[in-house]
């Protein structure tokens, strides 16, 4: 599902934050209809030409600091990554209630939650270093499951990459909606995610003829690629730092695949 021109994402402000480096970050102003949204924009200066794009969604707590490294991280392998803004309004917060509620309000109008996604999209491939035949999108946490609804919305991209995310189930999606590859890196022990969602997620993505591939890591939590996700004082958020080396390894190795030629 496209977005009506009259609500394309717009590059607004541009400012950089890191000068001579070769990894460059840029706070990028952008709006999803009335909503103001700031998101970062990241790439390797000392590349010339377009590259691949990579869309990068933050976790339910908000456009952190943990979302901007993985655009960082990104733009080091040589790709252009933007970290979008889901929330507005500078929402960024560490108590789950806050962080609950703010995910609740995006994630209660299906199609809603979609368009805002597909702003940040929209910006990314505004950016004229970005090579608009070449793009993927990646999520953690709620940005998973985003990731997924753009899946779902028929978005132009290569490939999609959720990583401890929720897993939402499709449903009555036509076959040949999909477009995207899709790669699910998943923790064993998430308690957040019930094997009946699992199941159902599995289901509707083959029901929808999707191309799918699910990895998942004995032992991990929800949460698992976070350094962070301990600090936050809750059981069922662990790091596992063998998960996220073998996944983010895993996803390059899946970048490597759909951006082929």
């Amino acid at each position: 599902m496209r977005r009506p021109s009259t609500h394309m994402a717009a590059l607004l402000l541009c400012t950089p934050l890191v000068a001579g480096a070769a990894i460059q970050t840029e706070r990028v102003e952008y709006r999803d209809g009335d909503t103001v949204l700031t998101g970062y924009l990241s790439y390797d200066d000392a590349i010339e030409g377009k590259r691949p794009g990579v869309l990068v969604i933050h976790e339910w707590w908000g456009l952190n600091d943990y979302a901007k490294k993985r655009a960082e991280m990104l733009a080091e392998l040589g790709y252009v990554a933007f970290a979008a803004d889901m929330y507005g309004d500078n929402k960024v917060t560490e108590h789950a209630p806050d962080a609950q509620g703010w995910m609740q309000q995006i994630t209660a109008n299906q199609s809603a939650w979609q368009q805002r996604a597909m702003a940040g999209l929209d910006t990314l491939k505004a950016s004229d270093r970005v090579d608009t035949e070449k793009l993927a999108a990646i999520g953690y946490c709620f940005g998973g499951a985003t990731v997924m609804q753009m899946a779902y919305a028929g978005a132009d991209l290569d490939g999609v990459a959720s990583f401890h995310g929720s897993l939402p189930p499709a449903s009555n999606i036509e076959p040949g909606t999909i477009k995207p590859s899709i790669l699910i890196a998943h923790g064993e022990a998430d308690s957040f995610v019930p094997p009946e969602r699992i199941a159902a997620f599995k289901e509707g993505l083959d029901a929808a003829g999707a191309d799918w591939q699910m990895i998942v890591y004995s032992g991990a939590r929800h949460g698992f690629t976070n350094p962070g996700a301990t600090a936050y004082g809750m059981d069922a958020l662990v790091y596992d730092p063998k998960a996220d080396t073998r996944s983010w390894a895993l996803m390059q190795g899946f970048f490597d695949e759909v951006f082929a030629d």
